[in-house]
């Protein structure tokens, strides 16, 4: 197993459950226990979890995993809601798109839709996260407006207000919402206020909002809430969902595509 792979099983590990020993993570990875202590030294010096006698603690009350970190998890049900979203959005729309691993996956089914491999443009696509915009950017029928800002590094979004400035000045017809909790009562939410601000006024300036997440982060709240569960027309996760969180969701108004 490489030293990425590892960081990244380490990393997940240490999200699911809080802490981490070193020798359970050294059976569970089958490496030697020094290895992982060396990994766990290492992710430490760039903050990303504090060392504890014989492991690791998240580091912080509120923890993120970065991007880079979380392109495993969930993987197959994000493809398919991204699949799904991508087929809810007709050629020539202006899509808003936010960071996040799942609208990643939305940007990646965009690019590879045969329908959308020309036109003037064939989508125009806004968006405050540097790695859609840098992958989108290549692809010359899409239009690509970046609202500007200052790049947080968890999520490669941009956020501050010169990213207000941007959004303020445009319309467009969906934005597509990636979270990290999703509740009807407690409405949208991410970990970052700046983030959850930019986010929110992405969906201000749609007249469609589509919220992408898979059926983990349902029922969930977090710290920065985006915006309400009546701003919200259409849900697009996994068929994991719980079956009374669905229900909820679609007494509320909203509606709900489970792939």
């Amino acid at each position: 197993m490489s030293r990425d792979a590892r960081w990244k099983a380490l990393l997940e590990l240490l999200v699911e459950r809080g802490r981490l020993d070193v020798e359970e993570a050294a059976a569970e990875l089958e490496v030697s226990s020094a290895t992982i202590r060396r990994d766990l030294d290492q992710l430490a010096e760039q903050q990303m979890l504090v060392r504890t006698r014989g492991g690791a603690v998240v580091h912080g009350v509120s923890y993120e995993l970065p991007l880079r970190y979380k392109t495993a998890r969930h993987a197959s049900e994000k493809q398919r809601i991204a699949q799904a979203v991508a087929g809810l959005l007709t050629p020539g729309t202006a899509v808003g798109l936010t960071g996040g691993t799942t609208t990643t996956e939305v940007a990646r089914a965009l690019a590879v839709r045969p329908d959308l491999a020309s036109g003037s443009p064939a989508l125009t696509v806004v968006t405050n996260a540097l790695n859609i915009a840098n992958e989108l950017a290549v692809r010359p029928q899409f239009k690509i407006v970046v609202t500007g800002g200052v790049a947080r590094a968890q999520s490669y979004e941009l956020i501050g207000p010169l990213a207000d400035g941007v959004l303020s000045q445009i319309t467009i017809d969906v934005a597509v919402l990636g979270v990290v909790a999703f509740d009807v009562t407690h409405g949208a939410a991410a970990h970052d206020e700046a983030e959850a601000a930019i986010n929110r006024l992405l969906c201000e300036r749609a007249e469609r909002v589509v919220v992408a997440a898979d059926s983990s982060k349902l029922g969930q709240r977090a710290f920065a809430r985006i915006c309400g569960s009546d701003a919200v027309d259409t849900l697009v996760t996994d068929t994991a969902a719980d079956e009374d969180a669905v229900r909820g969701f679609e007494e509320a108004g909203i509606r709900v595509v489970a792939v």
